[in-house]
């Protein structure tokens, strides 16, 4: 009889180690390294747990040209949720294999609840939940107002039984609620173990290849934010999808983190109402709505999410500090935001550098590109003179070390986006291939450095400082 091999498997990066070490020999991580029991029984073998593909007709699986391949004509089929057909790209792709992850109470299962009541009833549903009762998704389904005669609630987490019920009911679209609760009989560890999660994922992902059919995986994160099991998990499965939000606020963020049918730079915002969560189609009013008027250290910039522009208020408090400065940031890198205060204090000319320093993205979002370091570093320099910009101001541009302002991609959509949301003037960088074209009541402030930018809308000089 064969034993059952261990190996240590980093939930970092997924390597692969025979014995255990407080650090990964390959990324370095320390207790990183999880125990693995492999199975030789569920690893080879024939029927159908084995380790191919298998056709439905239990034909042998052979290779074949790629122009005698075949595909579906219809390859999308929309959720119904507008915001979630653009974060996957423009629906839901039929064998596909889904992992969307998040907090605890973020929204995840009324997500994926609400998507099975805007589903077009002539696809069948099944629903598996690990964590929750029928009756539970039951009293959800009727707050949610969620009817659909083609749905089927499953409780299970014996991945045999969830298997047997694929094969009996050949649903369109499957959901697991949640990966961590599945497990394998056929593996000697608990549910939610790296060991357990990678081999049930695995088996999923070729029942989904298999049987053509579209599966959403609910996953949980950890503490950091990274989502619990093996990093191979996100390997296999075809769309990484991250819930994000403060639970204490109303609106929730949805961003791809991989997509192999889709962009990953597109979101999807929602907000979280009685009757379930609502798409919203504006997410620049959103983020901008209870903006205070003629107040210090703010500032809106524009940036691109995919092919949406979206306005973010850019926050910052800046207060003389002791010798050991305070330095925080939310929403802006932060090695991103040191480099922008030390720029400021040399080429701007503003002794920020023994100050507590904090900026804040309101609305939990988080920029990513360098569009926003003029805001950043306007807000910074307005907070520490306490003098405002005005409330129909914007800025764009990304600062250099030397102070220097320069182009960003996109000039005229974000520019419009800002006209459009009621703001009358603009600072930009000046030059560029980009010929900037806006209405005659709208203002652009052309400048080639911070110091500029600074005594144009602030009338603060580096000399009087």
């Amino acid at each position: 009889m064969a034993k059952t091999k261990t190996v240590y498997c980093c939930s970092e990066c997924g390597s692969e180690t025979a014995n255990w070490a407080g650090k990964c020999p390959s990324c370095g991580a320390w207790n990183s390294l999880k125990e693995l029991r492999l199975d030789p029984a569920s690893k080879g073998g024939s029927g159908s747990r084995s380790g191919g593909y298998a056709e439905r007709d239990g034909s042998v699986h052979r290779p074949q040209r790629i122009g005698e391949l075949k595909t579906d004509a219809e390859l999308r089929f929309s959720t119904g949720i507008s915001e979630l057909d653009r974060v996957l790209g423009g629906g839901a792709v039929c064998g596909s294999l889904v992992l969307v992850g998040g907090s605890p109470g973020i929204g995840k299962s009324t997500l994926l609840l609400q998507m099975c009541g805007l589903i077009p009833s002539q696809r069948s549903i099944l629903y598996v939940t690990g964590e929750e009762s029928e009756r539970q998704i039951k009293m959800r389904a009727d707050r949610l107002r969620v009817e659909n005669g083609s749905l089927f609630v499953f409780a299970e987490t014996d991945l045999s039984a969830i298997r047997r019920a694929v094969e009996e009911l050949s649903p369109d679209v499957v959901i697991i609620d949640s990966i961590q609760t599945v497990s394998d009989a056929e593996i000697a560890s608990a549910p939610g173990s790296p060991s357990q999660i990678r081999e049930c994922t695995m088996h999923i992902m070729r029942m989904t290849k298999d049987r053509g059919i579209t599966v959403f995986l609910i996953g949980h994160i950890t503490k950091d934010g990274m989502l619990a099991g093996p990093k191979i998990l996100e390997h296999m499965v075809d769309c990484v999808l991250y819930f994000e939000g403060e639970r204490e606020t109303s609106f929730r963020i949805l961003r791809a983190a991989k997509n192999r049918f889709g962009s990953t730079n597109e979101i999807g915002v929602f907000e979280m109402a009685a009757s379930g969560l609502r798409c919203v189609e504006n997410p620049s009013e959103m983020l901008l709505s209870g903006r205070p008027e003629n107040c210090s250290g703010t500032c809106v910039t524009c940036v691109m999410e995919g092919s949406r522009p979206i306005l973010a208020e850019i926050q910052a408090l800046v207060s003389q500090g002791g010798h050991n400065a305070a330095r925080r940031s939310n929403g802006v890198d932060y090695n991103r935001a040191a480099m922008l205060l030390a720029v400021l204090e040399k080429r701007g000319g503003i002794p920020v550098g023994s100050c507590d320093a904090y900026i804040n993205v309101v609305g939990g979002l988080t920029i990513d590109e360098t569009s926003a370091d003029l805001a950043t570093v306007l807000s910074l320099a307005s907070s520490y003179l306490d003098r405002a910009l005005g409330s129909d101001v914007a800025a764009i541009g990304e600062v250099g070390l030397s102070g220097e302002l320069r182009q960003v991609s996109a000039l005229n959509q974000r520019l419009s986006e800002i006209y459009r949301l009621g703001f009358k003037k603009c600072v930009i960088p000046s030059g560029g291939r980009e010929s900037p074209q806006v209405p005659d009541d709208f203002t652009l402030i052309s400048v080639k450095n911070i110091s500029q930018a600074i005594s144009s809308v602030l009338g603060k000089k580096r000399q009087d400082l």
